[in-house]
């Protein structure tokens, strides 16, 4: 028995009505479809007519022709130029291929040009020192010979050579053992993984002027980004702490993590800023602070991640963000203007999180968070020297732990002393724009005169 055995006559009357109403509802609905599918159809390539609608990509073809014709012409042309030629060789005929005449002068037709580096030997200088005795008076006379510029102390290899292995080792981050199978293939030259190590210590030694310039140009700086990283001594976990200005990168290597590492660096006479991420070991610094909101926002969007399913959660980190970014927007010259204007976005940002203040809400612990650390997530909003992110430091750590990945770290407290001077001074160096090799030289040039100064006066105060 059906459905409809049960249904009167009225009922099955109704039933009929209201399906003959749906099928003229669907009948309109149909024909407008059909009427908007040849309306597409005649917008697409090859159809009726050649204008596309918005949402159709256009040709390949059309959009570089429109490009080429809007195209201005450059200026300066960018290809790659010849070099001035170090060699020369010149290729001519002598004689005729055909009837063998002798042939002479002639014009240069073609040139082809390719760059490649030259077999280089390794300069074994030898400076002999003759000493001559004068026939008149008898005395014995010898030069006194400076070699300040070109070799540190009593050193066996020249200041060049220090330069390029410390650059290798620290920029490029090349192993010992690497850098002596290159320096052997390259060059022919063959040094010990040993004396490659106390050529390290011995431009570590004299870079340690420079070392405490940089220290003091840190302390005077009005803005540091400051942040630590994992690394290993002799098999120990340790860290690296950086220090960083836009124009100095000073690291230093400690076991501890504590907030007295950055006490100790900075001092407590520090007056500027420190940017760092939310380790409360930068707290005992009595001094102001700026937390990095790009720490804050990858905390924000793993709280969205871990709740998915609860939409109020993404709508508070949304109203959170808001905040940041209208803060980021704002610019003013007059200071009375930002500092009211970091009060207004403080207060708006504590509204945001105090519902959820000592709550069972997932936004509970950003939120609390946020009332622990507000007067320091907006200081750039008055002071504009001052980043809202600390991407500063995160960049001066990075290649510190490209290191940690390849070496492991290293085996003593002399080679961590060692490493963080390198690494202090070619990091100054490079984010500077300087030539590091060249710089690396200089240096040991000038603190080499500076030992040799020092010693010939004590000599000469001797000998009177």
């Amino acid at each position: 028995m059906s459905d409809a055995d049960g249904l009167s006559r009225v009922d099955l009357i109704a039933i009929i009505v209201e399906l003959r109403r749906v099928n003229v509802l669907l009948a309109e609905r149909v024909e407008v479809l059909e009427a908007e599918v040849e309306r597409l159809r005649a917008g697409l390539p090859g159809g009726g007519s050649k204008v596309a609608p918005n949402w159709v990509k256009p040709n390949r073809k059309e959009s570089r022709e429109q490009e080429r014709s809007a195209r201005k012409k450059r200026t300066q042309s960018f290809v790659r130029r010849r070099e001035i030629p170090t060699e020369v060789h010149e290729h001519a005929l002598e004689q005729c291929p055909k009837c063998g005449r002798n042939l002479c002068g002639g014009w240069v037709h073609r040139t082809r040009q390719y760059v490649e580096i030259p077999e280089t030997p390794v300069r074994i200088v030898e400076h002999r020192m003759i000493r001559r005795k004068c026939g008149v008076c008898g005395r014995q006379c010898m030069p006194k010979v400076d070699l300040s510029t070109e070799v540190l102390g009593k050193a066996r290899v020249g200041v060049r050579l220090m330069s390029f292995i410390a650059y290798l080792h620290t920029v490029c981050r090349v192993p010992l053992r690497t850098i002596k199978g290159q320096l052997k293939l390259m060059y022919g030259l063959d040094l010990g993984l040993g004396e490659l190590c106390r050529i390290l210590h011995s431009v570590s030694e004299a870079a340690k002027p420079e070392y405490a310039v940089l220290l003091e140009e840190i302390r005077g700086s009005p803005v540091v980004n400051a942040d630590e990283t994992g690394w290993r001594e002799d098999g120990i976990n340790g860290y690296i702490w950086s220090f960083s200005t836009p124009r100095v990168r000073y690291f230093v290597y400690r076991q501890s993590r504590s907030g007295q590492v950055a006490k100790e660096v900075l001092s407590e006479e520090f007056e500027g800023v420190v940017v760092s991420d939310f380790y409360c070991g930068y707290s005992v610094l009595l001094t102001r602070h700026q937390r990095c909101w790009v720490h804050f926002y990858r905390d924000l969007k793993k709280l969205v991640e871990a709740y998915p399913s609860d939409p109020s959660v993404g709508r508070w980190v949304d109203k959170v963000m808001s905040i940041y970014k209208q803060a980021k927007d704002f610019s003013s010259d007059e200071e009375r203007s930002r500092v009211r204007q970091r009060e207004i976005f403080e207060h708006a940002l504590l509204e945001v999180a105090r519902p959820y203040f000592k709550s069972d809400k997932p936004q509970r612990i950003l939120a609390e968070r946020i009332e622990k650390f507000l007067p320091e997530l907006f200081v750039f909003v008055e002071d504009p020297r001052v980043p809202s992110e600390n991407n500063a430091a995160e960049r001066a750590v990075r290649p510190c732990v490209i290191a940690r990945k390849v070496s492991g770290g290293t085996r003593s407290a002399k080679g961590s002393v060692t490493k963080t001077v390198l690494m202090s001074l070619f990091g100054t160096w490079l984010v500077r724009g300087q030539d590091t090799m060249q710089m690396c030289r200089q240096m040991l040039i000038s603190d080499n005169r500076r030992a040799y100064q020092a010693t010939h006066k004590t000599i000469l105060s001797h000998a009177a």
